[in-house]
């Protein structure tokens, strides 16, 4: 393996099929949580918080797909949206390796960038190795003083156990505790860096919901020291995704989800595959102000990038959602998801099966 810096840009290329896609009702980006089911007990999880749905369903509640269901329910709602990018998220979506080996080559011959994320508690199949377009991504929150307590039993150990041979994106949510020590930053970075299986390490800073008190919680001055030593660090190791842009991202997070890039272009499901997670892939009520998502903040910075003369990314992005909008309304359908009208009130989530514990 020879991991290399990744261009964090996007090509005008990418762009212009992100706006048609937009143009026609669809969503660039996919996210799916495959499966209700995880063995990890994780604090501050938003999958299973109370308002993740909405508050009307949970997800442990929803009546989740396995086997050909599964899979041909993922193709499904792959072909209605055409994506460029599909995320496979969950619960923990290796529980499902199964269908997973079914659904990533098939995702790979749509030619669809497909990122599977998981907490590697289970071993990655090494096949998918060999998979264009699919890429792996491990949850790994910090140093073992906080990880393995926050994520037993996808210890440490058993990571490295279960990514040997392979190739993985470590993706590391930074919490108010881990900056603590000055040196914390870069012992983290440093580590996964040397680790010949590791091709990016991705960086989000934890995103509360709206009136949360926690102790993962970043204050101003967390966020700004964060962006500001990650953007050195960015410098001396090259597998670490990140930029100035990030940085001004990060210290100025979108104001709302209507202004935000990334809950603009992208559609998220959850387990019963007809659930819509809104108004991102966080649900809930998320403190947009405190937002630090990596995919959020990558296209934040993105969106004020002048594409022609003085128009940025931002402004095709805007005009493209109105006139998709349109587009589906003459189809007299309703898929696109309710940001896109950000004056209309948010449709509850009701799933047409729910397993009642008893």
């Amino acid at each position: 393996m020879s991991p290399t810096k990744p261009n964090p840009s996007v090509t005008p290329r990418e762009l212009l099929s992100a706006w048609g896609r937009i143009l026609r009702g669809k969503s660039p980006m996919l996210s799916i949580e495959i499966t209700r089911e995880c063995p990890l007990n994780c604090p501050g999880c938003y999958a299973y918080g109370a308002t993740h749905l909405g508050g009307e369903v949970l997800l442990r509640e929803l009546n989740d797909s396995r086997g050909d269901a599964l899979v041909n329910g993922v193709l499904q709602l792959v072909r209605k949206h055409r994506p460029m990018h599909v995320s496979l998220v969950g619960g923990e979506p290796l529980i499902r390796h199964r269908e997973l080996s079914a659904i990533l080559p098939a995702l790979s011959g749509m030619n669809v960038f497909t990122l599977v994320v998981t907490s590697g508690v289970i071993p990655v199949p090494i096949e998918w190795m060999k998979l264009p377009r699919v890429r792996v991504a491990v949850s790994v929150d910090g140093l073992p003083e906080h990880h393995d307590v926050r994520r037993k039993p996808a210890t440490y150990e058993r990571i490295l156990k279960n990514i040997e041979e392979r190739e993985v994106n470590i993706h590391w949510v930074i919490t108010r505790p881990m900056l603590e020590r000055p040196s914390y930053l870069e012992q983290y970075v440093s580590f996964w860096s040397a680790r010949p299986e590791v091709n990016r390490i991705w960086v989000s800073l934890y995103t509360p919901q709206k009136d949360e008190r926690s102790a993962e919680m970043l204050t101003s001055a967390d966020r700004e020291f964060a962006a500001l030593e990650l953007n050195v660090l960015a410098k001396k190791y090259a597998k670490l995704l990140f930029n100035e842009g990030i940085a001004r991202a990060f210290v100025h997070p979108p104001k709302s989800p209507e202004d935000c890039l990334f809950a603009k272009m992208s559609a998220n499901y959850s387990a019963d595959l007809q659930t819509r997670v809104e108004p991102c892939v966080f649900g809930g009520t998320p403190d947009c102000s405190q937002c630090g998502c990596i995919a959020s903040s990558g296209l934040h910075w993105i969106r004020n990038v002048k594409v022609a003369g003085p128009l940025q990314v931002g402004d095709f992005v805007r005009a493209s959602i109105r006139i998709g909008s349109l587009v589906n309304r003459l189809k007299r359908k309703s898929e696109q998801p309710s940001r896109w009208g950000a004056r209309n009130p948010r449709p509850a989530n009701r799933p047409k099966f729910v397993q009642i514990k008893t």
